[in-house]
């Protein structure tokens, strides 16, 4: 058995339990991986609030994880063991129901398609808090059809997704123009993301921006109010369900590690870098406060999950269950 996050019911974060949870072995296509690091995402809460896809109880949240390669299945190519990797351990477009253990727990294992070796200059605690935010933030690129030298207004650029959208409107996209909303606090963070103009929601409303953006990148669903600022025929992208627009296209994701993969020389030359919230990383043990504030609405880049609590014994009851010796 292994420690691990897990809930039995549907519920607030007071649902959540830390306890035993069996060991995985992997299948043929799967490696088994000792999370060092894992990321929290609003889907989890909402995975957790009501059963928005199948799945089965008890029910381990969590999406993104770092850590290393332990053991692999029969299939496995593009890894080895001792390979520091990181990505979404759930493909959320794949048939049939959602794996039980998420990336809460100390070994999870995941499909040698959805992850992707860790940059080598940036932490665990970096890495995990990127994959599902990224994939996002790519899809809805894809979505509007993006095209080079276009502008593109963001809508909530402070939080996970949003911190990313504009780094990669400037870095990979090629953005003429980036503007991007925030709170008052906000403000200076996002300018240094790379945001040539940054809105204060507090101080200004979306009716007083002159400006029509080629593109209206959604973040936070408040399409209702920001479409305004799109010209006429413009995109509007939004990540949240349903849109609250009608012109709004919803953008979901694609879940790859060869996505992570393509990303990877921009992340190494520190083009694109990880927001983690300043409040975090946060232990193991505190992952309900954790939620707590991630379901705050205010976090600043990623909720982050650090320390995991990975002992020898752990391992050695692996081992002895795959049948080898644990010295």
């Amino acid at each position: 058995m292994q420690n691990a996050w897990y809930y039995e019911e549907y519920g607030p974060k007071e649902v959540l339990k830390l306890g035993d949870f069996p060991l995985p072995t992997p299948q043929h296509d799967q490696l088994l991986v000792q999370v060092r690091a894992a990321a929290l995402n609003p889907i989890d809460s909402k995975r957790r609030q009501r059963p928005l896809f199948p799945s089965d109880f008890p029910a381990v949240p969590g999406c993104d994880m770092a850590g290393i390669v332990v053991a692999k299945g029969t299939s496995v190519t593009k890894f080895n063991t001792g390979d520091e990797v990181y990505g979404n351990i759930q493909d959320f477009n794949a048939e049939g129901k959602l794996k039980q253990l998420g990336a809460l727990a100390e070994f999870i294992v995941v499909e040698e398609s959805l992850i992707a070796k860790k940059p080598k200059n940036i932490s665990f605690e970096e890495a995990a808090s990127l994959p599902l935010a990224v994939q996002t933030a790519i899809e809805g690129f894809k979505t509007a059809g993006f095209k080079t030298g276009q502008t593109i207004f963001i809508v909530g650029g402070a939080g996970g997704v949003g911190t990313l959208v504009i780094q990669l409107a400037k870095h990979f996209y090629g953005a003429s123009h980036v503007v991007a909303t925030t709170s008052t606090p906000k403000v200076e963070f996002v300018k240094e993301l790379g945001a040539d103009k940054v809105i204060d929601y507090r101080k200004t409303k979306y009716e007083d921006i002159e400006e029509k953006f080629d593109v209206l990148y959604d973040t936070i669903g408040d399409c209702k109010n920001s479409f305004v600022v799109a010209k006429d025929n413009a995109p509007i992208v939004d990540i949240t369900w349903p849109p609250s627009h009608p012109r709004a296209i919803y953008s979901s994701l694609t879940v790859s590690g060869e996505i992570l993969e393509k990303l990877r020389p921009f992340i190494e030359s520190g083009k694109l870098k990880a927001q983690i919230d300043p409040t975090g990383p946060y232990k193991f043990k505190d992952v309900i406060e954790a939620f707590r504030y991630l379901e705050t609405g205010r976090a600043r880049g990623k909720v982050v999950i650090s320390a995991f609590p990975y002992t020898e014994s752990t391992w050695c009851h692996f081992i002895r269950e795959q049948e080898e010796t644990c010295s």
